[in-house]
């Protein structure tokens, strides 16, 4: 009995909120830089701050789960949702830090159509986060972000292909190998971060 008069600490969800915020916050962000890589400096910068936000906000949960003595769900779940969350924010981030190493200068179509899709995988990740407790509402949003990143791959192969087509210069080969590949890791790690969301939802249901 004693046990029942504990409340749960639905704190969590307002942390995943939050989180899920800055995925979508970071992917408009790395859009706009592949649309004017004038303001890569800029931009990157920017980024850079919102994976520190996230950064904050993961070790909040850290710092939750050791003192919350009862959690709205498994804290194995809880730990992995947010971990993935995190890693999709790091990934975007790892894409604009590698654009400014490159110094890039130019924009190609591929990667503004990659990070339009990602824009959208993440939209979708946000609202099945902020409706996590709804199995209906999450397996819709999730099954949207699968549909996208079977895009992705699309593009990415045809970007791959296109860029080996020819006599391509190597150097521009290596330094937009690894900007698309770093992308279309995200998008892979969004589809990860759907598979958690169906889980959890399901086995709260």
């Amino acid at each position: 009995m004693a046990f029942r008069l504990i409340p749960r600490d639905e704190g969590f969800f307002d942390l995943f909120n939050e989180l899920s915020k800055r995925l979508v916050t970071s992917a408009a962000m790395l859009r706009e830089l592949f649309m004017h890589p004038d303001q890569l400096d800029e931009i990157t910068a920017r980024i850079k701050e919102v994976e520190h936000e996230a950064d904050h906000i993961t070790h909040d949960v850290s710092t939750r789960l050791d003192s919350s003595f009862i959690t709205p769900l498994d804290r194995e779940d809880i730990h992995n949702l947010t971990q993935e969350l995190d890693n999709v924010v790091d990934l975007i981030n790892g894409t604009a830090r590698r654009a400014k190493m490159f110094h890039i200068t130019e924009t190609k179509e591929p990667a503004r159509k990659l990070c339009e899709i990602l824009q959208q995988q993440v939209k979708h990740l946000e609202r099945a986060v902020t409706q996590i407790r709804d199995p209906r509402a999450v397996a819709i949003a999730t099954r949207e972000v699968k549909v996208l990143e079977a895009q992705g791959d699309t593009v990415y192969h045809d970007a791959m292909e296109a860029m080996f087509t020819g006599r391509p210069d190597p150097l521009d080969v290596m330094k937009w190998k690894e900007i698309y590949d770093t992308i279309e890791e995200t998008l892979d790690r969004c589809q990860t971060v759907a598979i958690v969301l169906e889980s959890i939802s399901l086995k709260n249901s």
